[in-house]
């Protein structure tokens, strides 16, 4: 896979942003595509696709526990592009069997019951949505995680056998701040509310001034464990 990384990066090489994506889109017609939380990350790169008719597909996942904030912003994207942004929802029977036997809120017990949470909810439906694919788009960007230092902004993902490109791995959060101002995005609210990072409403809470990025999620868990999973290496 270090030939075919090679290859592509050669084939990025010199292209702007939109340049890239719509190159990506030709080489992997019908078998790319992106994947949004509709974070400040996502929405950059949601609008690079819709703003620019990039065909590649949009997708999210759907798992039932977001704030009404976030559906906002799904909402408003939909009503502003005029574009798919298609859903992926839990499997019900394991969702069902989950909640029936351990209740709505297990995940606050045991990093094992956050993580059976966590795939029920995002992993399963997430690998359902990249059946196919051969080239996954997100909107990771290299300083948001420690986990993620080591990371490059095309990498092969081994789990789910495609390649993953980072198309804002290098911008700083001040660049995708400023970005959304400059073009009119739409964006989550509770990121002026101290939300850098917004997963499901349980598992998100506001960070304090000097916190890590990532500390308001899974906050009653150690550091090192915080990780749900979705971009495991």
């Amino acid at each position: 896979m270090k030939e075919l990384l090679a290859q592509v990066n050669t084939e990025l090489a010199g292209l702007n942003i939109v340049d890239k994506l719509e190159y990506l889109a030709r080489k992997y017609k019908g078998k790319i595509v992106f994947s949004t939380s509709f974070g400040w990350e996502d929405q950059v790169v949601a609008h690079l696709i819709f703003a620019n008719k990039i065909p590649i597909k949009v997708f999210t996942l759907e798992t039932g526990r977001l704030f009404p904030e976030t559906y906002y912003v799904w909402n408003r994207t939909q009503e502003i592009y005029k574009q798919p942004i298609y859903a992926y929802f839990p499997k019900s029977e394991l969702l069902q069997d989950m909640v029936t036997a351990k209740g709505p809120n297990s995940f606050y017990e045991s990093v094992e019951n956050r993580k059976e949470c966590c795939y029920i909810r995002k992993i399963e439906p997430l690998k359902r949505a990249l059946e196919g694919n051969e080239l996954w788009i997100t909107g990771i960007r290299a300083e948001q995680s420690v986990n993620r230092e080591d990371m490059h902004d095309l990498e092969w993902d081994e789990d789910n056998q495609l390649i993953k490109f980072h198309p804002l791995f290098h911008w700083t959060l001040a660049e995708v701040k400023q970005y959304i101002k400059d073009n009119n995005i739409v964006y989550n609210t509770l990121h002026d509310k101290g939300f850098p990072s917004i997963g499901c409403a349980p598992c998100t809470r506001a960070v304090r001034e000097g916190e890590d990025f990532r500390a308001g999620r899974w906050w009653w868990e150690d550091q090192s464990k915080k990780e749900c999973g979705l971009h495991a290496s």
